[in-house]
């Protein structure tokens, strides 16, 4: 046992065999709360470490995503300088470059457009904020007017025909 309560009397001195219930309660309770509070610093521990790890990872990802954006300007005045040798003069081929390059960010602003369209609202979580000021209205101890809504599978499932509402 991680605890040992004292109740401020000693059992055995009475004659009895075993603890008493509340005493077996207590030590219980401040088992589990020991125990609880160990997992937590576990948890935060291993989570710190991986979260180093992740954080220089991330780090590297980023780094490589701005060199690679960098060199990206050296292809494009490689294609540029490539029309060029096919004959066209230099300032066209540089246009023909940034002309697909604006095409690119057309299609890419598009997709994005046509993405943030189809993000949809939080319905559910939403039709539940709206219920509960009603819900978490206080009444006096044992005096409740009606039976708290119950959320199964993902649905507020009201009682009887109440309405709950702001």
């Amino acid at each position: 046992m991680a605890h040992s309560v004292t109740t401020g009397r000693d059992d055995r001195s009475t004659g009895a065999a075993e603890p008493s219930m509340g005493t077996l309660v207590q030590s219980a309770m401040a088992d589990v709360s020991t125990l609880v509070r160990n997992e937590i610093e576990l948890a935060k521990t291993e989570i710190a470490g991986s979260a180093k790890k992740a954080a220089i990872g991330g780090g590297a990802f980023g780094a490589a995503a701005v060199v690679l954006g960098f060199s990206s300007f050296f292809l494009f005045i490689a294609i540029a300088e490539a029309l060029t040798a096919l004959g066209l003069p230099r300032w066209v081929s540089y246009l023909v470059v940034w002309a697909l390059l604006v095409v690119v960010a057309v299609i890419a602003a598009l997709v994005g457009k046509k993405m943030i369209k189809k993000i949809e609202k939080p319905e559910r979580t939403l039709e539940s904020l709206r219920e509960l000021p009603d819900v978490m209205h206080r009444e006096a101890p044992g005096a409740r007017h009606r039976d708290v809504p119950v959320v199964s599978g993902g649905k507020v499932e009201l009682h009887r025909n109440e309405r709950y509402s702001v």
